[in-house]
């Protein structure tokens, strides 16, 4: 199987970028977590973007086998969730991230308010809908955590309901990981300043103005409730079946590799193999050289 060692690829300092992203257990303080850090990776802008290629050849053979897996049969498939605050960069890591890998194999859901349906059901109903198929890398944009982020900030329902919630996704993904689910949720952190230079960039370029959303900025009124709903979140939903990565994203470039190694590593681990042949494959062959009506 081809792989590539983190160390082996200029930048680096880490042969894995997993422990040093992954949230350790306890209280969360994401104010002691700088946004502007990058674990793992001492080089600079330029050598990050060189990086990311790098991790995408073998990633993309991984990504091939497990599909390869899931039309022969198998069980496993790959959830990335995504969440972070406005402008953290979850569009940029579908392009540069996720984008690594072939479309065919990838999944994405972006969850948007919930439908006049969808509130009919309990909130983890669209969510179940969407789980990956065998085979395939599923990526939330967006997440059933918004139901304990949103909702708790703007006091959409009440807080015993969002703490039973709280269980409910715990139950849920540990269900995800019996079924042959590897779950990979990542916490894009950006800092308010950060946050505040983005949308001005929207603000100042034409060509930017349909990714504006004025709603953007009453969101950001609410920054440090958003920081403290998602410190809870993080904290209760931080498990040993789907543990959350909290990646420093004020450098868009390394958020990207950032993600697309936890990508890699998740599906390292997995190991899919090429699956035999279920036909004869000297036969077939000899078939199409003696008997090819073609020729």
């Amino acid at each position: 199987m081809a792989t590539t060692e983190q160390t082996q690829i200029p930048g680096t300092t880490a042969e894995s970028v997993r422990p040093l992203l992954r949230l350790p257990a306890g209280p969360v303080d994401l104010g002691s977590i700088d946004p502007r850090s990058t674990p793992g990776f001492d080089g600079d802008k330029a050598d990050g973007k060189a990086a990311l290629p790098l991790v995408g050849e073998p990633l993309a053979e991984l990504q091939e086998r497990l599909f390869a897996h899931g039309r022969s049969d198998g069980h496993r498939r790959v959830l990335l969730v995504l969440q972070g605050m406005d402008t953290s960069g979850k569009g940029g890591v579908l392009r540069h991230s996720v984008g690594l890998i072939d479309p065919q194999g990838v999944r994405i859901t972006s969850f948007k308010a919930p439908s006049a349906e969808e509130r009919r059901h309990d909130f983890l109903w669209r969510i179940r809908r969407a789980v990956p198929e065998a085979g395939i890398v599923g990526v939330f944009d967006r997440s059933h955590y918004e139901d304990v982020l949103i909702a708790r900030v703007r006091e959409l329902t009440t807080r015993s309901a969002i703490t039973r919630r709280y269980d409910a996704i715990n139950r849920f993904e540990a269900e995800l990981a019996d079924s042959g689910v590897t779950v990979i949720k990542c916490m894009l952190h950006i800092s308010a300043e950060e946050q505040k230079e983005r949308l001005l960039a929207r603000l100042d370029d034409p060509t930017k103005h349909w990714k504006f959303n004025p709603g953007d900025i009453d969101e950001r009124s609410q920054w440090r409730a958003y920081q403290e709903a998602y410190e809870i979140a993080l904290e209760r939903c931080n498990t040993p079946e789907a543990p959350w990565y909290v990646v420093p994203s004020d450098r868009k470039w390394y958020r990207n590799w950032a993600v697309a190694t936890l990508l890699h590593e998740a599906l390292e681990d997995l190991a899919p193999t090429w699956p035999p042949a279920d036909f004869d494959v000297a036969g077939e062959r000899r078939r199409l050289v003696e008997e090819d009506p073609v020729t």
